[in-house]
């Protein structure tokens, strides 16, 4: 559904037959495909073919995303859980990685704050873990906690880890993200660490997105699951191949 996803919002709109040729699929089946986008806000159904609801340069939706590169997400999450020792705070950021990594954390002794209420969830009944709140409002669908009362909760406490997830990632950019706001809260998280580790699927090396969070040398690690880009390991960055 992601080349779906993409071929739609860069051309504004396709028909049926236009997608079956682009991805070899039946008509049949990319009916059915288009049905389910459309249930998920990414796309509008018109008689024959769809038309994008994404704006170019815009995140697609969380319902979309977290079936994505599944399997590259959870042995990134296995990797991350892998760094992260018995008795650590973390502060852990939001998004389709790091709930992964959130589910991998659910029977450790461990105190963790999530920023999204996706991860709250995923974390709320463990017996184990110290499970910290933070307040404010978050985003519809995505579910990630932003404003002032998100940055003043994360500002109070100082945490052995930040997990920190993103939409682009390379030595000469940084790390960027969608959304201001959200670059805000990343910002807060690595500021409040002794440690940040960064979670990114192989889609996300070397992309740009609007929303600078900080340079590639605030990072201590990337843990990915495809060879980095060369310059974060020039940057001081250690890259850990999932």
């Amino acid at each position: 559904m992601k080349q779906i996803t993409e071929a739609v919002r860069d051309a504004g709109s396709l028909g049926v037959a236009d997608l079956a040729a682009l991805t070899g699929a039946s008509e049949m089946t990319i009916r059915r495909d288009l049905e389910v986008l459309a249930a998920q806000g990414v796309l509008e159904r018109f008689r024959g073919g769809a038309r994008s609801l994404l704006l170019r340069g815009s995140e697609p939706p969380f319902a979309l995303r977290s079936d994505e590169n599944i399997d590259a997400k959870r042995r990134i999450a296995a990797a991350v859980a892998g760094l992260i020792a018995d008795g650590e705070s973390v502060v852990l950021d939001s998004g389709t990685t790091c709930l992964e990594v959130a589910r991998l954390l659910h029977d450790r002794r461990l105190t963790v704050m999530p920023l999204s209420l996706h991860a709250v969830n995923a974390l709320s009944s463990s017996a184990s873990l110290t499970l910290l709140v933070p307040g404010g409002r978050p985003r519809p669908g995505e579910l990630a906690l932003t404003g002032p009362l998100t940055l003043a909760s994360i500002s109070a406490l100082r945490f052995d880890t930040a997990v920190i997830g993103c939409c682009g990632l390379s030595a000469a950019q940084g790390l960027t993200a969608f959304d201001l706001e959200d670059a805000a809260v990343k910002r807060a998280a690595i500021a409040s660490a002794r440690r940040v580790i960064a979670a990114v699927d192989a889609s996300k090396l070397t992309r740009t997105a609007l929303a600078f969070v900080a340079p590639a040398s605030s990072l201590d690690a990337v843990v990915t699951d495809a060879d980095g880009d060369e310059g974060l390991a020039a940057a001081g960055v250690a890259v850990v191949t999932a």
